[in-house]
């Protein structure tokens, strides 16, 4: 759970105990949501409930996570739901793990490093979501042929993501959608490229930019603070032809 006051947040199991600015916070083992708390000092903070946003914030991070936007837009054209089962490589942090896992969708996820592995296990714990998300230390390619297929989405954040999505009809079951994040354009490119040979279906590419808005008494223009852009989404389908 969170415990919130302004812009301080904790993240803590229940029971658990936090030095801060404001003294000693202590979680009462049966804490609810709503409850509010106080310090040994007697300054007051609320308990929330995590939710996905916080995740991105609160989760112990291996590497840059991908963006929340991002995760949004993979949702959106692809419509994974509860019940879908999704194939990803690249976990790091695990924060779209962590999302699709909060969604009812089942996750394999791959990653090389055992040590960023095992922190994402602990993540997946985090948010509660390790009964739905099974991460596995290894390389995907090297998987492949062992891998039974019929996943409804595959989700691939890695710098070999072309020869994985040149396996997707082997992979996906039929309607299913591949999603490719990429920080460089040459990457999507290859992926496109894999995507067109593979006879994949529905294949677009996304730059993801997003500017925050500025409102104060001279008037109201984009925010020149920050870097709009992200990275590229390659998303395609899987459409056999029973013709």
């Amino acid at each position: 759970m969170l415990a919130v006051r302004g812009s301080r947040a904790f993240l803590l199991a229940p029971g658990e105990t936090q030095e801060t600015d404001l003294g000693v916070l202590e979680l009462p083992e049966d804490v609810t949501p709503g409850t509010v708390v106080e310090t040994h000092l007697d300054e007051a903070f609320e308990v929330r409930r995590l939710r996905g946003p916080d995740l991105f914030d609160h989760l112990e991070r291996t590497g840059a996570p991908m963006m929340p936007r991002d995760i949004g837009l993979v949702i959106g054209h692809t419509g994974v739901a509860s019940g879908d089962r999704t194939l990803d490589a690249g976990t790091g942090t695990g924060v779209l793990a962590a999302y699709l896992g909060r969604l009812g969708v089942g996750v394999t996820t791959y990653e090389r490093d055992p040590e960023f592995a095992e922190v994402a296990r602990e993540n997946m714990s985090t948010a509660g979501v390790s009964d739905l998300v099974d991460v596995r230390t290894g390389d995907l390619t090297d998987e492949l042929d062992e891998l039974e297929g019929g996943y409804d989405l595959l989700t691939l954040d890695t710098g070999d993501a072309a020869a994985v999505v040149g396996r997707a009809d082997d992979l996906l079951a039929s309607g299913g959608f591949i999603a490719v994040y990429s920080p460089f354009v040459e990457s999507a490119r290859e992926c496109v490229e894999a995507a067109r040979s593979a006879g994949l279906a529905e294949i677009e590419t996304l730059e993801t930019i997003q500017r925050r808005m500025d409102f104060d008494d001279r008037g109201s223009r984009p925010s020149t603070a920050g870097v709009g852009h992200t990275g590229y989404l390659v998303f395609a389908r899987f459409l056999p032809d029973v013709g």
